[in-house]
């Protein structure tokens, strides 16, 4: 690639973990990528400190209410500077980005990867709620505009990555490991109390603090496996979830012969961004590598659903399939900002997450209208909940 032109790239949500991580990998990759696009939600300074550092063609801050303070930072530059979710949509047409690394958190995400679709670029997917919520859209959509997608989140990577080559091979089942989370053994009395900070330790990787609760509530893996489904065009009896506490096999095809292949490394978030960003190629890297004699054991758990019941929520909402899973997510987010803000129990997230998928009016088939009524109408379910 270094000899040929570099690789146009837009990452949406750059000040965040994966963003900060995917900027980290471009910095490694020397010449083979140029950024052309960078959008944060409201950390303008960080944006602006990754402007300077990056040269990108154009920014976005997505609050307005500090894109002046953006567009003056940045005045002696050449970047140009937008603000709003809209101007995300919009730049989505510029012709120098062909790669659009998806990395907004939670429901933001779903109409600027739209937008990413329609106009042609190819997607590194780490907004994984893009697919929980529209599944159905997206992946019609990215047929009818030869799109592809490649995905960032570890498990799925390391599906995409046991599959290279295997494109022809009926899958019999994926099993999508899991750390287990800080409380992996706990009992639901156990739960009732556990602090904000005790959630926010994980034990294995290093996440935002959205994601980070979600895989304290195995919700994380929940929305994983309605991912998969779409990713993979799996029916739910062909996914599995296998708690994996060393986090070093991040996930498992089982093949119709009997045949299994896992894809294995240390878990850092850097090398699956890399790889949806240089498909098919595999670029040379200085992270730090797997030593076998530092995991001389590997163990594996079933899940325990009646602990953590976000994730036999998932499978029940993939299940029904429709609108149902959007209502899920939707629910999801308000309770785990509700938690990280103190005003719920994390016992609670659950229990809101389940009352209000059940209140969700179903719909077979949904449009984009019916996605966006129903988020709407579970957040509201939600919020009067807590």
């Amino acid at each position: 690639m270094s000899e040929q032109q570099p690789k146009g790239i837009a990452i949406l949500g750059s000040t965040g973990s994966i963003g900060t991580q995917a900027l980290d990998v471009v910095k490694a990759a020397g010449d083979y990528f140029s950024v052309e696009l960078l959008t944060a939600n409201s950390n303008a300074d960080l944006l602006i400190k990754q402007a300077l550092e990056f040269n990108p063609n154009t920014v976005i801050i997505v609050d307005e209410s500090k894109y002046a303070y953006v567009k003056e930072a940045l005045s002696h530059t050449d970047v140009k500077v937008f603000a709003g979710l809209q101007s995300v949509c919009d730049c989505m047409e510029m012709s120098s980005i062909k790669t659009v690394l998806t990395a907004m958190v939670g429901y933001a995400g779903l109409l600027p990867t739209i937008a990413a679709i329609k106009a042609g670029k190819d997607i590194a997917l780490s907004n994984k709620e893009t697919l929980v919520v529209a599944g159905q859209l997206i992946t019609q959509l990215a047929q009818q505009h030869a799109v592809n997608i490649y995905p960032v989140d570890s498990e799925h990577s390391a599906i995409f990555q046991c599959l290279v080559g295997e494109f022809h091979n009926k899958i019999e089942k994926i099993y999508l490991t899991a750390s287990g989370g800080p409380f992996r053994g706990k009992k639901h009395a156990d739960l009732v109390n556990v602090t904000r900070a005790q959630a926010l330790k994980h034990p294995n990787w290093t996440m935002g603090a959205k994601i980070t609760i979600d895989s304290a509530t195995l919700m994380n893996k929940g929305l994983e496996v309605i991912e998969a489904k779409w990713l993979f065009a799996l029916t739910p009896n062909e996914i599995d979830v296998i708690v994996h506490p060393q986090s070093i096999i991040h996930s498992i095809v089982q093949f119709q012969d009997g045949s299994m292949k896992g894809q294995m490394g240390l878990p850092d978030m850097k090398i699956p961004i890399q790889f949806a960003l240089t498909y098919p190629d595999r670029i040379y890297n200085d992270f730090k590598r797997f030593n076998f004699l530092d995991y001389p054991s590997f163990t594996f758990e079933k899940p325990d659903l009646e602990t953590f019941k976000c994730l036999g929520l998932a499978f029940e909402a993939i299940h029904k399939g429709g609108n149902i899973p959007c209502a899920l997510n939707a629910a999801n987010e308000i309770t785990v900002q509700a938690f990280l803000e103190d005003k719920i129990k994390f016992t609670d997230i659950a229990r809101i997450n389940e009352e209000t998928m059940l209140k969700a009016n179903f719909v077979k088939s949904p449009s984009l209208e019916d996605y966006i009524l129903t988020n709407d109408l579970a957040r509201k379910v939600a919020s009067e909940l807590i």
